[in-house]
């Protein structure tokens, strides 16, 4: 019989071979690689000394020779005081590849977020299905994407990607809320030696799944220049939500700047006097929120389009507007993709959505037609209709057409509309409509003459019809506002519909245009 002594000792050798599974083998790889392990990975995003690993001791019963771990560390920890759960796949086991166990790991991770009510941040960097273990691995894999869905909009899910990616370990993030890579990581469905033996199709690795490639087609919402930007750029994120769909996202700072400040004082002459002249939205947005603070989501596909998070007041908002420097603003097919998925993140944790808009409506064209605009477009105006959150929108300058209606309109569903006496409402711009309605005119009149009639013509539509005091008579919009009151007209605007509630639809679902 060994005494408890002995047993201890047993404890603690079992205890610091699994820290290191792989042994001196493993630490050459990392040390290769230029790579933290799993572990270091965790810390850096966790709270320091809140990591408590659960399962460190498990492993493949039918084989002997089975490492600790199972290719994945998994736990639960702090961020800002506040729980999360964690997983991270360790390179240095079996390439970080889904075996039974790991699986296994996984999936009790997942259980004990629902139980608690906590977002899960996968950490990954896996070779994909592990190959000695065939079917089970990708049963394994089945089994964490069913286990997804349950979570999907109940916590936070966030995905990282920190290692070269593939198959099964690009699907699970992909149904994640957020996905945030590396420079240096990479994401496909299968590589490019693959795709060349199959296809005869030949493509470099970055060009298929590097991240910034990735990130323009829409997979990544943000690309960080290391693992610690990375890390840093989630705990940031996760500051804005919720734990869980069930409570309210941490207040910080209220009651802030509470008079209007010399900052707002600029939105006075923000906008240029010409209607074709550019201006960055990010300068807006700055002074329109609380502390100038703005975590950009999405920000390398679709810069027509911004999306991210801010506060009024203390408390988180989503914040969607138009970039009038990429198309002068206009929406397209990868824009609206960008828009419809933030829109349905913030209001499945009860973030409210504030718009501000500048937009001459979708871009016209063959390919955005082949790509699938009116579809992807659609499913932008589905998303803002069934958001319950209050939603605000300011219209700064041009809302026309098809943009006017899914960047906030009433019509919609926006609960407050405001709008700066900069504003142009209309059908379409001024240039457009003279050339659709007045194209008799300008024709009948001598040639001499046609440039000046065209002109006298778009200054009276500007003057009379694209302005905000048209859509303000008919009450589509509540209100013109001085630009240096938006800060306080949101932050009052929020502060009323704080208690919308929206009774809900029996039905099962609605059908998203797909």
């Amino acid at each position: 019989m060994s005494t408890t002594a002995e047993k201890l000792a047993d404890l603690r050798q079992k205890l610091d071979v699994a820290r290191e599974p792989a042994g001196e083998a493993g630490v050459a790889k990392r040390a290769r690689k230029g790579i933290p392990s799993a572990r270091d990975r965790i810390n850096m995003l966790l709270d320091p000394g809140s990591f408590v690993e659960i399962g460190a001791l498990v492993r493949n019963p039918g084989d002997k020779k089975a490492l600790y771990g199972d290719g994945v560390v998994t736990g639960h920890g702090l961020v800002d005081g506040r729980p999360v759960a964690v997983f991270s796949h360790d390179q240095t086991v079996y390439g970080g590849s889904v075996g039974e166990m790991f699986g296994r790991k996984v999936a009790g991770i997942m259980e004990f977020a629902a139980k608690v009510g906590c977002p899960v941040v996968g950490i990954n960097d896996s070779g994909g299905a592990r190959v000695q273990e065939a079917v089970t691995s990708l049963a394994w894999y089945a089994e964490l994407g069913r286990r997804q869905e349950p979570l999907s909009g109940l916590v936070p899910q966030i995905s990282m990607i920190l290692g070269s990616c593939a198959g099964g370990a690009v699907y699970a993030p992909i149904n994640t809320d957020v996905v945030v890579a590396t420079e240096a990581a990479y994401m496909f469905v299968t590589g490019p030696k693959v795709i060349r033996e199959v296809t005869g199709e030949d493509v470099s690795l970055e060009e298929l799944g590097g991240a910034h490639s990735q990130a323009q087609y829409g997979n990544i919402h943000h690309v960080a220049k290391d693992e610690a930007a990375a890390f840093q750029w989630v705990r940031e994120y996760l500051s804005y939500l919720p734990s869980s769909c069930q409570e309210l996202a941490p207040i910080v700072n209220p009651g802030l700047e509470p008079e209007i400040t010399e900052t707002d004082l600029e939105l006075n002459s923000i906008v240029p006097d010409a209607d074709n002249a550019g201006y960055d939205m990010h300068e807006i947005l700055l002074r329109i929120f609380d502390d100038g603070d703005f975590h950009e989501f999405g920000e390398s596909a679709g810069k027509n389009m911004i999306c991210g998070f801010a506060r009024v007041d203390g408390r988180s908002v989503g914040v969607v507007a138009n970039q009038p420097m990429v198309y002068a603003g206009a929406l397209d097919a990868r824009a609206s993709d960008k828009a419809a998925h933030f829109i349905r993140l913030c209001d499945a944790f009860e973030i409210p959505l504030v718009f501000v808009v500048d937009t001459p409506g979708f871009l016209p064209g063959v390919e955005q037609e082949k790509i699938g605009v009116i579809k992807r477009g659609g499913r932008f105006l589905f998303a803002f209709v069934e958001a319950t959150v209050p939603k605000v929108t300011v219209v700064i300058r041009k809302s026309y057409g098809g943009g006017y209606a899914v960047m906030g309109s009433k019509q919609l569903g926006a609960d407050v509309n405001l709008a700066w006496p900069t504003a142009r409402i209309a059908v379409m711009g001024a240039e457009s409509a003279v050339s659709l309605i007045g194209a008799k005119t300008i024709d009948a009149a001598p040639e001499e003459q046609r440039a000046a009639i065209r002109q006298q013509m778009i200054d009276f539509y500007n003057a009379t019809v694209a302005t905000p005091w048209v859509a303000a008579e008919r009450g589509y919009i509540d209100a013109v506002i001085e630009p240096a009151t938006t800060r306080l007209e949101i932050r009052r605007a929020l502060h009323l519909l704080r208690d919308k509630t929206v009774a809900r639809n029996p039905r099962k679902h609605h059908l998203l245009p797909l």
